[in-house]
């Protein structure tokens, strides 16, 4: 019984850590209540701290969740297809129309990171480390991985990324919009 209890409890979690992530990354932080993360996973208000010591520890692992997803994603998108091919497919999928509009369930850091420096630290540790691997995503997919200055352009690489997704999001123009997303993209896979 205690086995049961215990993976309901899990289970139950998960589920508000989802909620929440989704949340933070459609309405910010500041945005986001505990009691509309409780509705949202289906629980009431009372249960929160069953789960959580605070809303900062709540959001911390919200900001991490996110950021692995994120992750993820590029991750699959290099795995489906060849070696080669992966850091111009990755940058591609990231700058898509799709993901643009895909603040919800898209990029944490493109949908957060100007409301990132007013964290707890435990909410700005979680973001970092996703930003890391993502980081560190795009200079192991790099043609220059293993060379000196590798790091840096993946630095270049991803910052022009997040950057351009932000622009692309905060314009009210769909051709301005677009043609951020596809400037970055010509400049990062050198397309004419």
């Amino acid at each position: 019984m205690k086995k049961t209890a215990a993976r309901s409890k899990e289970a139950t979690h998960e589920r508000i850590v989802d909620a929440a992530a989704r949340a933070i990354r459609r309405s910010g932080y500041h945005g986001t209540g505990v009691a509309d993360i409780m509705k949202e996973a289906g629980l009431t208000h009372g249960g929160f701290y069953a789960h959580f010591a605070s809303r900062d520890a709540m959001l911390a692992e919200a900001a991490d969740h996110a950021g692995s997803e994120a992750v993820a994603l590029m991750e699959r998108v290099a795995a489906a297809v060849p070696a080669q091919d992966a850091l111009p497919a990755m940058i591609r999928a990231y700058l898509s129309e799709t993901h643009a509009k895909a603040i919800e369930t898209g990029c944490a850091t493109a949908a957060l990171a100007s409301e990132m420096p007013r964290q707890a630290p435990e909410v700005r540790r979680a973001a970092t480390r996703r930003i890391k691997e993502m980081i560190d995503l795009v200079a192991r997919h790099s043609p220059e991985w293993g060379q000196s200055g590798a790091h840096e352009q993946a630095l270049v690489a991803v910052s022009t990324m997040v950057g351009a997704l932000v622009l692309a999001r905060a314009v009210d123009d769909p051709r301005l919009s677009d043609a951020l997303r596809d400037a970055a993209q010509r400049h990062l896979t050198h397309a004419e």
